[in-house]
């Protein structure tokens, strides 16, 4: 059975939503081949003590740990914030061929700068915006007080 991006945000969803019950900012990813979730995390910046520890480059190590291949091209990650630009370097340098993202980030997002890279990416944007940008704005509220 073929899978859709809703399907995907979905999973990437539930991961947004442990970070949120761990007081980690909710964003969620998952790494895609063939059709199959093959790695999937969370942020873990503050549980890490590490300003590095986002869920896309977690899962991004764990995709290339269980490929045993620094390539993932054919891969689509899919998160549930657009990636910041360390993220997206680190989706280039893998050679990730697809970002899915939720929300756009307006403020760190990677589309708010003028990125010339030599490889196009597909990037598919608002699979799932309103759930993921509710949960970020529900933690937001909750540590604001």
């Amino acid at each position: 059975m073929k899978k859709d991006h809703i399907y995907f945000m979905k999973k990437a969803l539930e991961e947004a939503k442990y970070a949120f019950y761990k007081n980690e900012v909710p964003v969620g990813c998952v790494i895609v081949n063939e059709n199959e979730i093959i790695s999937r995390s969370s942020n873990m910046v503050e549980l890490l003590n590490d300003s590095t520890a986002h869920a896309e480059l977690i899962a991004i190590t764990s995709a290339q740990n269980y490929l045993n291949s620094k390539n993932l091209e054919g891969c689509t990650l899919y998160a549930t914030l657009e990636p910041c630009l360390m993220c997206h370097g680190a989706i280039y340098w893998s050679k990730i061929n697809t970002i899915v993202y939720g929300a756009s980030d307006k403020k760190r997002g990677f589309s708010t700068y003028n990125l010339e890279i030599d490889r196009k990416i597909k990037i598919i944007k608002g699979i799932m915006e309103e759930e993921s940008r509710e949960l970020l704005d529900k933690f937001f509220k909750k540590i604001r007080g």
